[in-house]
């Protein structure tokens, strides 16, 4: 963690630099909250500099593994389709990024590999343990559309998150230190290493992206942090637990469900707009009330799952 958060810390300031030159900057969405119209041309995709950082960081402590492997696979593949978004989006000049067919079948592309992975270099079991309940469920042949289902909805969750200075880094970090300590538990000692080197990039990463940000992480790292997330709560056989411990994402996620449904039943907005940190701004929080609010309530969740994990110890 600490290898992969030094590099973070030195590398960054220097890549801010790069992207300023190549003016790499954000384009900020017309129906987004006016008070964002001022971020326009912040450097972007920075979430390179994290992903790197925990290569480096695993390579230099032997830490590649199969898992490890089919983790990064997970991520990396995930960040490239992000970095493709992020490159749309500033060569075209428009705030959309790819189309969404284009990232659908990337997506397909990365979750099959990463099944595929799954299957080649493990046995993994099928069954899915239900959190505070002591059963598993097994789901045979369905169990490769449950991993599909986990990867597209964490990477576009985190994704949905990343929408105010510092909030989906802080977020993830929290979840991603929740499992490390169940790969520790479970004896995964590659994931948990997994977890910690990425972790600790997201640390040093955060320093620059802490409200006022001086760079954003863009879909590059969004989807990235997703595909690891989905990852590592696949390998280290807590597929649920990622719904609790990843809540704040599940939340923001729900928002958009919610509010999209209402509109197109009722044309009635549920929230003043969504994802749900969005609606808070509009209620008159500050970014940093925004921020601070929601790591809480993520660091609650992380704290739920561990119980969990707790609870099965005794």
């Amino acid at each position: 963690m600490l290898i992969a958060f030094l590099i973070s810390v030195i590398i960054c300031p220097l890549f801010i630099r790069i992207l300023r030159r190549l003016q790499f900057g954000q384009q900020i969405r017309e129906d987004g909250p006016a008070r964002h119209r001022i971020k326009a041309g912040t450097p972007t995709a920075g979430g390179i500099v994290f992903l790197v950082a925990a290569v480096v960081a695993l390579l230099s402590l032997n830490g590649w593994t199969p898992a490890n492997g089919l983790a990064l696979f997970a991520t990396l593949g995930s960040a490239l389709i992000g970095w493709l978004d992020d490159f749309a989006k500033i060569s075209h000049a428009r705030s959309l990024g790819l189309k969404a067919r284009g990232k659908l079948l990337g997506q397909l592309v990365v979750s099959a590999g990463f099944i595929a992975g799954i299957y080649l270099f493990g046995a993994y079991s099928t069954q899915v343990a239900v959190p505070f309940s002591g059963q598993a469920i097994e789901l045979s042949w369905l169990y490769p559309l449950f991993v599909l289902l986990i990867i597209f909805g964490t990477t576009n969750g985190v994704n949905l998150t990343d929408g105010i200075d510092g909030l989906a880094a802080g977020t993830v970090i929290i979840a991603l230190l929740a499992f490390l300590y169940i790969a520790t538990t479970r004896e995964l000692p590659d994931m948990a290493m997994f977890c910690g080197a990425l972790a600790g990039g997201c640390f040093g990463f955060l320093v620059y992206n802490l409200h006022p940000a001086r760079v954003f992480m863009g879909d590059v790292g969004s989807l990235g942090l997703g595909g690891a997330l989905a990852a590592v709560a696949v390998l280290t056989k807590a597929e649920l637990l990622l719904v609790i411990i990843g809540g704040v994402i599940v939340l923001e996620v729900i928002s958009v469900i919610l509010q999209v449904i209402s509109y197109q039943l009722f044309r009635k907005r549920i929230f003043l707009m969504a994802p749900l940190h969005h609606h808070f701004e509009l209620k008159g929080w500050s970014e940093w009330q925004v921020v601070t609010g929601f790591w809480g309530l993520a660091f609650i969740f992380a704290l739920i799952g561990l119980i969990e994990i707790w609870r099965q110890l005794i």
